[in-house]
């Protein structure tokens, strides 16, 4: 089994708390994305917070270019896994 994981950039927490219920229902997710803020981002300030919502692709099922369209909808991005 492969530990394949997508990790979407958001810029704030309400983002990445919508987007993570929108992921999980647009792409059928057996298990809901998990929610962490970007520690390195900055400083404690919430406003130079990232927010990171991290999914599971084990069996690589994922689509890198939809997941990457979908992260812009929330002015975000995708990071490389």
């Amino acid at each position: 089994m492969n530990d394949v994981r997508h990790v979407l950039v958001l810029p704030d927490r309400g983002a990445a708390e919508e987007a993570a219920e929108a992921l999980g229902e647009r792409f059928e997710l057996d298990e809901e994305p998990r929610i962490v803020r970007d520690a390195l981002a900055g400083e404690d300030d919430a406003e130079d917070a990232q927010w990171l919502v991290v999914l599971r692709d084990e069996e690589e099922l994922l689509d890198a270019r939809e997941l990457d369209s979908f992260a812009e909808e929330w002015d975000g991005w995708r990071e490389e896994p």
